[in-house]
């Protein structure tokens, strides 16, 4: 791991709607270094997706952007002009949507959809991108035989190949993945983290890797940032959170997993449901379903701090 590829200050957006303001993040800062796998994990509807974005600039015109930085190679992603947006996109940083399978466009092969990502970003022949793309199928595993292939003729594990190939077209420098192997069975899931895996050391990225799988991230990840709320309750080393878990969210995350090595026992689970971001309670937004919480955590909310080295944490209990 190197110097930090992206860094991200004080960032807030919320959603225009009927309901009211609905802020799906709430005062975020990390960052991601070279060569480093940040995992992004919590349950549906805690404002995940919304936070990959909100970095890529691709959110809706309902929502609004507060305040706040986004730096990638310097300049921030967030005052840049459409043009210059574009340029950066694919070439800088690159994303893997969620249901990325059913992504691409049925009515062109896929080696079209590869070439059209380089030809119309980078000044190469198109004999040169055919060359690009039928490589990169060899790396991501489909095979170049399948340069000519619609995607209706590809397996979804294949087809998430192809999306991943797609974003490492022009080597990008910051990879966001969203839920990459949540349609996937658990076979070609274990080949697409193997894959990632790869990647991610051949080309030396950071990456930003936003599931609700904790297998996947504790397979991938350096460091592991939990999200509830909008923001970021907690954040540290995967060896460090997955072993000594601070707040009681991570710890109740971490119980509802099964260890498939352990006696047989009584499931566990987190009971309740994610806060409604149009009406969030007041204080700590966690409370109403902590078993730990108490007067303060019903009025204030807690801020993100480090409690031990690298480990940061938002609750009152530190």
């Amino acid at each position: 791991m190197g110097d930090a590829v992206i860094r991200v200050e004080d960032l807030n957006m919320y959603y225009r709607t009927k309901e009211g303001a609905v802020r799906a993040v709430q005062d975020v800062g990390f960052e991601v270094a070279r060569g480093e796998t940040v995992g992004v994990a919590g349950e549906s509807g805690s404002g995940k997706s919304s936070l990959a974005l909100t970095l890529l600039r691709l959110l809706p015109n309902y929502s609004v952007i507060e305040r706040g930085r986004v730096m990638l190679d310097g300049k921030d992603i967030l005052t840049m002009g459409d043009e210059e947006l574009r340029r950066l996109r694919w070439t800088k940083m690159a994303f893997v949507p969620q249901a990325s399978m059913n992504a691409l466009n049925p009515v062109f092969t896929i080696g079209d959809q590869i070439v059209e990502a380089i030809v119309t970003h980078r000044d190469v022949s198109r004999e040169e991108a055919v060359g690009t793309a039928s490589n990169l199928l060899d790396v991501v595993g489909v095979g170049r035989e399948r340069l000519n292939s619609y995607p209706h003729e590809l397996s979804g594990g294949q087809r998430q190949r192809v999306a991943i190939a797609m974003a490492l077209a022009n080597n990008p420098e910051f990879l966001i993945l969203d839920e990459p192997t949540t349609a996937l069975d658990v076979i070609v899931q274990a080949q697409i983290l193997k894959l990632l895996e790869e990647l991610r050391s051949k080309y030396s990225m950071g990456v930003l890797l936003i599931t609700h799988d904790l297998s996947v991230i504790a397979e991938l990840a350096d460091t592991v940032m939990i999200y509830y709320g909008g923001r970021i309750v907690e954040r540290a080393p995967a060896v460090e959170l997955y072993g000594n878990p601070l707040h009681p969210y991570t710890e109740a995350l971490l119980k509802a997993f099964p260890d498939i090595r352990a006696k047989r026992q009584r499931f566990s689970y987190l009971p309740g449901s994610p806060p409604n971001l149009a009406n969030p309670p007041s204080g700590c937004p966690f409370h109403p379903r902590c078993p730990r919480a108490f007067d303060r955590c019903r009025t204030e909310v807690p801020q993100l701090r480090e409690v031990r080295p690298g480990h940061w944490v938002a609750c009152h209990l530190y």
